[in-house]
């Protein structure tokens, strides 16, 4: 199930699946609405919650509706999912091959994840799943490198990358181009602040991506030290300080095509 995934999702999520739950951003309140108003999504929607990890996306779907089925590849991080949301359907299943009924769901939501699986194979994975009105979403929280601080982190962080697919290099909008089965019907950001302690809440955070979750444990250290002493240089706040890191919440809603 999980032999198609980049390296870096199979490794550093399975080796961080505890780490991404305790760290990682909520979402904003505001993406609760857009939803309803975007997806025509109401208490009776049946929705799926792609590449849901540990399940951060899911308690804003569960404003929304109670009929939802998590599906995520990586055994570890849906291990997470299912001790804290016990009462959501899960299916441990790859994009390539989702276990659904075809036409018979109202929404496939993708948060945080899409850009692992942005192929034509997977989109018309979810194109079967979805009935003739249904609806995708595709929905980020990315850093906001517009703050000197947190451009200096991403500056850090931007040679480890390598061949990791990531939201900000674009290259998942390639799929939409020359198809048809959906079409971009809204485009929206939305300001987030995720605050605690600078560990927690950036260097902790940053040690939870793909990549760099994957490297051993002496250079992850090494790169926490650099995270904090980045921070420190441009804000003067230690470790143990409260910081608020910023982030632009990226939303993407799409109607099926027949």
């Amino acid at each position: 199930m999980t032999q198609s995934l980049h390296p870096a999702a199979q490794k550093g999520f399975s080796s961080a699946a505890e780490l991404y739950q305790q760290v990682r951003p909520d979402y904003p309140q505001d993406i609760v609405s857009w939803l309803q108003d975007q997806l025509q999504l109401c208490a009776n929607s049946q929705v799926i919650d792609l590449g849901s990890g540990t399940g951060k996306f899911l308690p804003y779907l569960q404003q929304i509706t109670s009929h939802i089925i998590a599906i995520e590849p990586v055994q570890e991080m849906l291990a997470q999912l299912q001790t804290v949301y016990p009462e959501i359907q899960t299916l441990q299943a790859s994009s390539e091959h989702l276990p659904v009924t075809a036409n018979s769901m109202d929404a496939v939501i993708c948060a945080q994840s899409f850009h692992w699986f942005a192929n034509m194979e997977n989109l018309q994975q979810i194109h079967q799943a979805l009935k003739p009105a249904g609806h995708l979403a595709l929905i980020w929280n990315q850093r906001d490198i517009n703050v000197n601080w947190v451009k200096a982190l991403a500056d850090l962080i931007e040679p480890l990358e390598g061949n990791t697919p990531r939201y900000h290099s674009e290259k998942w909008k390639d799929v939409f181009k020359q198809q048809a089965l959906f079409q971009l019907k809204n485009v929206q950001t939305f300001k987030l602040q995720h605050v605690g302690t600078v560990e927690n809440v950036v260097s902790k955070r940053l040690l939870s991506t793909s990549f760099i979750a994957a490297l051993p444990e002496q250079e992850q250290q090494q790169l926490k030290a650099l995270f904090e002493q980045i921070v420190f240089s441009y804000t003067g706040k230690y470790p143990h300080d409260e910081i608020g890191f910023p982030y632009i919440t990226h939303a993407y809603a799409f109607k099926k095509t027949d």
